[in-house]
């Protein structure tokens, strides 16, 4: 059974709890008012992550409308309309440093090398705080953009993104510097974005990822490391044999052992509208790739995909409130 979709035996085993949580929230202004979706889906995902309490579920739900209007002093909303994720200033600099796009179709694959993570380069290009916000816009645009596309391109519904971090050249050093930034990364991913990752696969972890690993631990929801899968550095096999278990070769990059070379030539226009990438990007149906920048040529900074389809037109509209 696909795990991106709620069918009707899913809904059943989670009736009352979301009957309980429906309810609940009748009585709540803030909800009522919100902008979050209130479809079962939603609600679900936030009963899913809080072990299907409806109590607990509710003021999760409630500290995400809260989060969500106060966000950096202006709500993620505007902080969406102030910075493009697909196309903001220097954002060719930071993804030499720190990439964060998305690219084809299918589910999301997100890819990152922390190997090629750099703070001090990340900086010359752009300000700690304009870097996070970048990250906020980057998560909200999962839900808010690229996941409903992938859905409507693939006709189905599609959920969840998976994950894959290569830890090849990645060390102790890195990991001190980039440390308060990954913890508010996950604190913003489980308590507000609950459910949207699906699987997250770690591979080529270094010997002293025991060492990070027990102090990342820690800040992870026990849904979140159930879903984790670790691979050390000495066993490149497995990691191919597993990423092309969950992703097929054409969609996966020559780097983790697919046949994706997306060795191509961008071309940008306005609003990151229309993006040319010549090379082989799979079939449409296939996964898409959320990736870096390094030996992945330019997908992570082309963001090709059905969300870039009249993207320019649809926010120009959205920003003049159409």
């Amino acid at each position: 059974m696909d795990s991106d979709a709620v069918d009707a035996s899913s809904l059943c085993s989670v009736y009352q709890p979301l009957d309980v949580l429906r309810l609940e929230l009748q009585n709540e202004p803030a909800f009522a008012e919100s902008a979050m979706p209130k479809d079962d889906h939603t609600l679900t995902r936030f009963l899913k992550a809080r072990g299907y309490s409806a109590s607990q579920a509710k003021q999760m739900i409630l500290d995400c409308i809260h989060w969500r209007r106060t966000v950096e002093d202006v709500g993620i909303e505007e902080l969406y309309r102030q910075i493009d994720p697909f196309d903001f200033p220097g954002r060719e600099g930071v993804f030499e440093s720190w990439p964060m796009g998305f690219h084809k179709l299918g589910r999301p694959i997100h890819i990152q090398s922390f190997g090629a993570i750099s703070p001090k380069r990340l900086y010359q290009h752009i300000t700690p705080q304009e870097h996070w916000r970048t990250v906020l816009v980057n998560i909200e645009a999962l839900l808010a953009e690229v996941l409903p596309a992938a859905s409507a391109a693939a006709g189905r519904p599609i959920r969840q993104a998976l994950v894959i971090v290569d830890l090849r050249g990645f060390g102790l050093s890195q990991f001190w510097a980039f440390k308060s930034i990954a913890r508010r990364f996950f604190d913003v991913s489980q308590n507000y974005f609950p459910e949207t990752m699906g699987q997250l696969i770690i591979i080529n972890a270094p010997a002293s990822f025991t060492a990070i690993w027990s102090m990342v631990k820690p800040w992870l929801a026990p849904r979140t490391i159930d879903k984790i899968t670790i691979l050390g550095a000495n066993h490149p096999d497995q990691h191919t044999a597993l990423l092309l278990d969950l992703v097929s070769p054409e969609n996966l990059p020559v780097a983790l052992g697919g046949t994706c070379t997306c060795t191509c030539t961008c071309t940008w226009a306005a609003g990151a509208a229309a993006t040319t990438c010549e090379g082989d990007h799979g079939s449409d149906d296939g996964d898409s790739v959320v990736g870096n920048g390094d030996d992945r040529g330019c997908c992570a900074l082309s963001n090709a995909g059905p969300w870039l389809e009249g993207r320019a037109e649809r926010r120009a509209r959205w920003l003049r409130g159409e």
